[in-house]
């Protein structure tokens, strides 16, 4: 009979018919004394390993830590034992003895195949995947299963469903392979029902619901998560009412604490703040005591937003620092600390502030470091760049910067901060972007005055080869349009701020209604455009194409029928755009302004040469409440026998002279009623836009408004031709939807100043949807 003994032995029980269970630890087996002896004393004579599969040798010997020629001692194999369990690649390992040979017994963790979800309607698979440790391939282990399982739980419950659970399963497959499966059972959202403060006596309960991010669950909130329970956000709205009381002038206010309690069902929460407001201040003496050196010191205090006798407000402090912060990077002062102190006078209820300045040393940059640009090249992020190693510190140029990088549109997140270099004069600038998809696949659907019921369909990539590449097409099918465009872009051409691309176009539009003629256009054109300051643009352009007029009834205007026909168009442009708006799609403040020329006749049949300008501008009176101006004119002169092409002028009426319709203004042929364009125009539009007391996050507005405009000098000429400038108005009001499926607006005006011969209508309605 051999003469073998166990000399430990740890088992991790699986139970592979489709459940995991707990692990099983076996008591060491208690040998006769006899063998117990032999095993603590000699030397080890050789080892064999038994059972791997995958796993070589070689490496169960690395991890062992023995080797032939070593005694047989039990701390050491214990060691060694710990050593293998600790790899978390086996389910059960032994080691024997037999003889002056160690026998290692092994029993491989099983590799995953596969792993999928069950019952995740909310959470996409692939989100899931994202956070999970074991992935298709790895090797199972438990600890890691119940370490994904909760990070599992943790996404439902920053989704809001508390009451989620995960019950992992393995399913056996052949070769020592499972398949992991997790079985998910969501719940329902756990939402907010009510939110209440105690100790607030200045501000009803009401009003400190609008000043926190948090809000009570209503049935049409469906647009907004706001109403979902997130510990994050509850943090986040302890900083609002602090923000919020101190704006106010409560300097002492606190959050003596902020509860979130889940009802039995768990399917609701009620959130409790309880606050101590303090007292309300007003500001007394506001000084400076500015510790900067050398003659070059600035004058601050005419950036000092805070004045006395006005009541406390911290969000001036705030800014008074950040524009002395500004003016001080403008002068090469890096790291400087502005600390704000306020002695309170609870009796007087009077805060007196000094404002501490302490300088550092002028300091220059010397490295910039990208990071998080996983497909982007560091080339596109750094040629945002208004600062570049070894320029000296502009926390102004930084700001612009990081503004630069955000409207790229390829990160989902930009951070820009700045560390001590490697000597006290230098500073090392971090960027940590974090990328997002710059592919976009856009369905249209919806309708409008203009074109009627459309439907369109676009594929565009933005950042295409992770250099900045712009590619982008679009379709678009319409009762009264349709077209088909191909558009790209280099933004740095030839490495240079210069952005070039061309785009081809085919273009159908029905004027039948309006001036007797449908339109085909084919054409292409080349552009560049570049900076000539920060913010203003210039662009020159090269355009061709191809212009049919077609399908002109016998009852059309003579001066229609003296169109028709195929016209090619040769022209050169360029343009002059400066925009200082806050926000280039919905502008709340700043202003625009272009002014373009082209000419026409570098061959092909028209020649002409048109200026246009277009400005606006934009002013808040209160939050939300802005009201703007818009204008814009033209002229196109020809120097051609034949004149203008009709198709080359300008039309006035519709979306941009509401109350009029779609070429309802201006030249007429009154014989027909057909629109016969202009040569000459101007247009303006003052509007107020203001909301209606709906929740923000319906995302309705108004707006009040007055059009204006005129369009004469037609080429054409007789006594049935109507062509005068006159001043034409309208009044009006609309409603504006930014509804999830793309941005609506409905419009009613009234033409209260107009021509007889003009054409009116009092309803102006688009809608425009993208998903």
């Amino acid at each position: 009979m051999r003469n073998c003994s166990i000399v430990s032995v740890a088992v991790w029980g699986l139970l592979l018919s489709g459940s995991v269970i707990s692990p099983v630890w076996a008591e060491p087996v208690q040998e006769p004394s006899a063998a117990t002896e032999n095993i603590s004393g000699g030397k080890i004579g050789s080892i064999r390993v038994e059972g791997v599969q995958r796993i070589e040798k070689a490496t169960v010997l690395s991890y062992l830590g023995l080797k032939p020629g070593d005694d047989f001692s039990p701390v050491e194999i214990n060691n060694g034992l710990k050593n293998l369990f600790a790899t978390g690649f086996f389910a059960d390992v032994k080691l024997l003895r037999q003889g002056d040979t160690l026998i290692i017994n092994i029993v491989e963790n099983p590799v995953i195949s596969k792993v999928a979800f069950e019952g995740n309607d909310r959470i996409e698979a692939k989100d899931l995947e994202k956070e999970l440790e074991l992935k298709s391939r790895s090797i199972y282990s438990r600890d890691k299963v119940q370490s994904d399982v909760k990070r599992i739980l943790d996404i439902y419950r920053r989704s809001g469903r508390y009451n989620a659970a995960v019950d992992p399963k393995i399913i056996k497959q052949d070769q020592n392979r499972v398949d992991l499966v997790y079985e998910i059972t969501e719940g329902p959202v756990a939402k907010v029902e009510k939110i209440r403060f105690i100790g607030n006596d200045h501000f009803d309960s009401e009003t400190l619901r609008k000043s926190i991010r948090t809000e009570e669950t209503r049935w049409y909130k469906f647009l907004s998560d706001n109403d979902k329970y997130d510990p994050d956000r509850l943090q986040f709205d302890e900083e609002l009412l602090r923000r919020f009381y101190t704006n106010e002038g409560f300097a002492d206010f606190q959050v003596k604490s902020a509860n979130a309690e889940l009802s039995d069902k768990h399917d609701a929460f009620y959130l409790t703040f309880v606050v101590e407001e303090g007292v309300q201040y007003n500001f007394g003496d506001v000084k400076v005591a500015n510790e900067l050196q050398g003659k070059d010191k600035p004058d601050l205090d005419k950036f000092i937003t805070t004045k006395k006798g006005d009541k406390y407000d911290a969000s001036k402090v705030e800014s008074s620092i950040d524009a002395m912060t500004k003016e001080l990077g403008n002068h090469g002062y890096a790291f400087v600390d502005i600390q704000p102190k306020l002695d309170r006078d609870h009796d007087k209820k009077i805060a007196t502030l000094t404002y501490t300045i302490k300088p550092g040393p002028r300091v220059y940059i010397e490295r910039i470091n990208i990071t998080g640009n996983l497909r982007t090249v560091d080339d596109v992020v750094r040629r945002e760049f208004r600062l570049k190693e070894g320029d000296p510190y502009n926390t102004a140029l930084l700001q612009r910067t990081e503004q630069r990088i955000n409207n790229l549109g390829f990160f989902e997140k930009v951070t820009v901060k700045n560390e001590p270099g490697s000597a006290p004069d230098k500073t090392v600038v971090n960027v940590d972007v974090k990328e997002k998809s710059t592919g976009e696949i856009n369905l249209g659907a919806g309708y409008s005055t203009t074109d009627g019921p459309l439907a369109n369909f676009g594929v565009a990539e933005h950042n295409l080869l992770g250099q900045g590449y712009d590619l982008r097409t679009n379709f678009v099918l319409a009762e009264y349009r349709r077209s088909a465009e191909l558009g790209f872009t280099d933004p740095y051409f030839l490495d240079r701020e210069l952005a070039a691309g061309f785009d081809i176009y085919r273009t159908y539009q029905d004027f039948s209604q309006e001036s007797s003629y449908i339109s085909n256009v084919t054409g292409t054109n080349i552009h560049m455009s570049y900076a000539l300051q920060e913010k203003l643009q210039h662009t020159v352009y090269y355009t061709i194409h191809q212009n049919t007029i077609s399908d002109v009834p016998v009852t059309a205007s003579d001066f229609i029928k003296e169109q028709e026909g195929t016209f090619l168009t040769s022209a050169v442009g360029h343009s002059l755009a400066y925009d200082q708006r806050d926000n280039s799609k919905s502008p709340t403040s700043g202003y625009f302004a272009s002014i373009s020329e082209e000419v026409a006749g570098l061959g092909g049949n028209s020649k002409y040469l048109k200026h246009e300008v277009k400005a606006s501008y934009y002013y808040p009176i209160e939050p939300k409440w802005v009201v703007s101006t818009l204008g814009s004119g033209g002229y196109i002169y020809g120097f051609s026998s034949n004149g203008i092409l009709i198709n080359d002028r300008f039309f006035l009426g519709g979306d941009s002279l509401r109350g009029f319709e779609i070429a309802g203004v201006g030249p007429r042929d009154i014989t027909t009623n057909d629109a016969l364009g202009g040569n000459a125009y101007y247009s303006g539009t003052v509007e107020l836009k203001f909301p209606l007391g709906l929740p923000d996050e319906l995302g309705v507005a108004g707006a009040v408004f007055s059009d204006f405009g005129s369009l004469w000098r037609a080429d054409d000429t007789g006594a049935n031709v109507f062509d005068q400038n006159l001043l034409r108005v309208s009044v009006g009001g609309g409603v504006l939807w930014a509804s999830p499926f793309g941005p609506i607006r409905i419009d009613l005006a009234d033409a209260v100043r107009k021509a007889k011969e003009d054409r009116t209508q009092i309803l102006n309605f688009s809608f425009g949807t993208r998903f």
